[in-house]
């Protein structure tokens, strides 16, 4: 695949200021990306501008979770849980080194708001949504078999369990390849550059976007012939320094998860825990590097930058895993890390910040611009579709006829289709005895990269180490431009690792200061940049 590195940044910075767009697109996450693919695929001009790292806002802050939404169900919310269940289908085979089979245990006990009978047709329901086609269908375990399944559950009042399928998936890595697969394409993306307004023409339309480079601080604008906004919780915000007119939209609702060694809490599946007497629903994800407890659901009124996980919110999130897992004896001292990110939620006038619905919302204004909020991650891909039919309406019938139809089904990289990656994991061991790297080092590379691990390889030193070879490729692949960048989005070092990867530091620097020409100063600033970025993360340990 091309390179997509700060010299790419530089170029197509350039090419931004002296070319026209057919779309210029607003926001660099999950949506942003899934849309300059579906664009450029079709043949369109695309130019993508992030204000921070891609993927920096609540596209890195998910449960990381690829499922259908169970609990929509209870909200009557068919339609998208079938978008939803049809789409992870598909994430299964566009991304099989990011989105993976996960078994779910829903644990129900005499005091839950839903009985056996009631969670038994909403099994069946789900299954049948997913036209039969989950990895594995829905089994009923008695109390005893629950037990059995997952020994550390909590036995008092227990009348049994439901386990099913979904999928868990790298959020973050998931932008960062549809932002590849879209720099493929010929879009010209680039992260920290922020709109910072807009020039109306003649006819009240809009013509360019005013830019501000946040390394530089030039100021440029970017010609455009429709707009497309996708910032997520920064919606209202935009829309109202655009338009006087603008009425808000969302509903935005604060989620903050916690992360924990495996050893901790011995989850054998994800485990559903239900608020009891509420509409809220906590997971207990377990993955192959941390277990994920989250999240919290409250409505959250400052801006998007202001959130925080704060120690209320660590009580509560561990109040609820001692409910369920009371032999655990969980304290704040055994979490890891915490993030914390803001929901776009649409706003629909329901009571409570858990019924608010999950669905999207894609509003086109006469004057030029498209915005599309809300929605669930697991259908970004047909959510960006619909998006980008809605402002093809923009264009001339001419037009439209030249660009193909959408086609971002396929692979999100030609590396990782489902054969690749199975033969990336067979030649994981052949990799360590031809390198000298270690066999858990190297299944590790083919995990997550298939069988581009091999390209990897072949490309860098062979006296990197496996840290120095993720930090190139980031450089190199998903312009990863800040230490604090790669620690926090790229690998799962922050969150995992019980020190946050601090004695890789050193060694890590020393690509990015080799890569990106920083001296020991600039190196300096990174370093303090990373540790100030960490502090802030946890600083609720404090109150423990």
């Amino acid at each position: 695949m091309k390179n997509f590195s700060f010299a790419n940044r530089i170029q197509n910075i350039n090419k931004m200021k002296s070319q026209d767009f057919d779309l210029v697109i607003i926001g660099g996450g999950i949506n942003g990306a899934g849309v300059a693919r579906d664009a450029s695929a079709r043949g369109m001009r695309v130019a993508l501008i992030e204000a921070r790292d891609f993927a920096s806002g609540t596209s890195s802050k998910s449960s990381k979770l690829i499922h259908g939404g169970i609990r929509y169900l209870e909200n009557m919310e068919f339609k998208l849980v079938f978008e939803a269940l049809n789409e992870r289908g598909r994430l299964f085979e566009m991304a099989p080194h990011l989105v993976h089979p996960l078994r779910f245990m829903i644990p129900l006990y005499q005091e839950s708001r839903v009985g056996m009978g009631k969670m038994g047709l909403g099994m069946w329901l789900y299954d049948a949504l997913s036209l039969f086609q989950a990895p594995e269908m829905h089994e009923r375990l008695n109390a005893k078999a629950s037990i059995e399944h997952m020994p550390a559950i909590r036995p008092n009042n227990l009348l049994g369990s439901y386990i099913y399928s979904d999928a868990y998936m790298d959020d973050d890595r998931l932008v960062h390849e549809t932002m590849r697969s879209a720099n493929e394409n010929g879009a010209l993306c680039v992260n920290y550059v922020k709109a910072t307004g807009v020039n109306f023409g003649p006819d009240g339309k809009i013509q360019s976007v005013k830019c501000e480079d946040q390394h530089s601080k030039e100021n440029f604008t970017v010609k455009a012939r429709h707009v497309i906004s996708s910032v997520g919780p920064w919606t209202d915000e935009l829309g109202e320094s655009i338009f006087k007119d603008w009425k808000k939209i969302l509903r935005p609702t604060k989620g903050i998860h916690l992360t924990l060694p495996k050893h901790r809490l011995p989850l054998t599946s994800a485990v559903v825990m239900g608020a009891e007497k509420s509409d809220r629903i906590v997971f207990g994800i377990p993955r192959h590097e941390m277990i994920i407890i989250g999240t919290t659901d409250t409505d959250f009124k400052e801006s998007p930058e202001n959130v925080t996980t704060t120690p209320e919110d660590v009580k509560y999130l561990l109040s609820i895993t001692d409910h369920y897992f009371p032999g655990a004896n969980l304290t704040a001292h055994d979490i890891i890390a915490s993030y914390a990110g803001v929901r776009p939620l649409v706003a629909d006038g329901s009571s409570t910040e858990g019924k608010t619905s999950r669905e999207h919302t894609i509003l086109s204004d006469d004057r030029g611009i498209t915005f599309v909020a809300g929605g669930k991650y697991t259908t970004y891909r047909l959510m960006c579709e619909q998006t980008v039919k809605a402002a093809l309406k923009f264009f001339t019938f001419e037009e439209r006829v030249t660009w193909s139809k959408s086609n971002t089904v396929t692979p999100l990289n030609p590396y990782t289709s489902m054969d690749a990656f199975q033969q990336a994991k067979v030649q994981a061991d052949v990799w360590a005895h031809e390198t000298g790297h270690s066999v858990e080092d190297m299944r590790l590379l083919a995990e997550r990269y298939g069988m581009e691990g091999e390209e990897i390889l072949n490309k860098y030193s062979s006296d990197m180490t496996y840290w120095q070879l993720e930090a190139a490729q980031a450089i190199d692949s998903t312009m990863c431009l800040h230490m604090r960048d790669f620690f926090a989005r790229r690998v799962p070092l922050f969150l995992a690792d019980r020190n946050h990867g601090v004695k890789h530091m050193e060694e890590i620097g020393t690509v990015f200061q080799e890569k990106l020409g920083w001296n020991e100063a600039r190196l300096k600033e990174e370093l303090h940049m990373l540790t100030e970025y960490m502090a802030r993360e946890v600083e609720w340990k404090k109150h423990f």
